[in-house]
């Protein structure tokens, strides 16, 4: 497996590590034609939504993109255009893994704890507005969206009372 397969599979581990204690379920669409690569389910009742679910977009990195305020990623405009959008019936976001460079440093392991390294940040980019950027188009994540249980939990409940991040 490659370094950038290996980053791929880390990201899927930290989004189903988060996911799993946050109590809710993933799946993941058979194609990514539409800048979705996982979709979050809650099931029941949890406010004027039954069932909300949230697709997203996971990207990762090692690269060093973190300053002492925000994350600047760049996006490539297909998935910038397909994230902006404002009238999906699933909300969307976009998911980012800070990676450390050393792949010995991505895991400490001992036998109390199981510890990844880095972490996720999140960004809604509905209603943004439309690039013609034709490479990238870097988008910055405030350090305060750090991706955690508790931060997915406030998204769902939030998609619950009919608000979209």
């Amino acid at each position: 497996m490659d370094i950038n397969q290996q980053k791929e599979q880390f990201s899927n581990a930290y989004l189903q590590a988060v996911t799993s204690v946050a109590g809710y379920s993933l799946y993941k669409p058979a194609v990514d034609d539409d800048s979705v690569d996982w979709g979050i389910a809650a099931t029941g009742i949890m406010g004027r939504i039954r069932a909300p679910r949230l697709e997203l977009q996971l990207k990762s990195t090692s690269r060093d993109i973190l300053n002492n305020k925000a994350i600047h990623y760049p996006l490539k405009p297909k998935n910038y255009n397909d994230l902006r959008m404002i009238d999906f019936v699933v909300p969307r976001i976009l998911i980012v893994v800070l990676i450390p460079d050393n792949l010995a440093d991505w895991v400490q392991q001992s036998e109390k704890e199981l510890c990844l390294r880095y972490g996720g940040y999140w960004l809604s980019l509905r209603g943004m507005p439309e690039t013609q950027n034709i490479s990238t188009v870097t988008v910055t994540m405030s350090r305060d969206n750090q991706f955690t249980v508790a931060a997915l939990q406030s998204i769902m409940q939030s998609i619950c009372q009919g608000v979209q991040p």
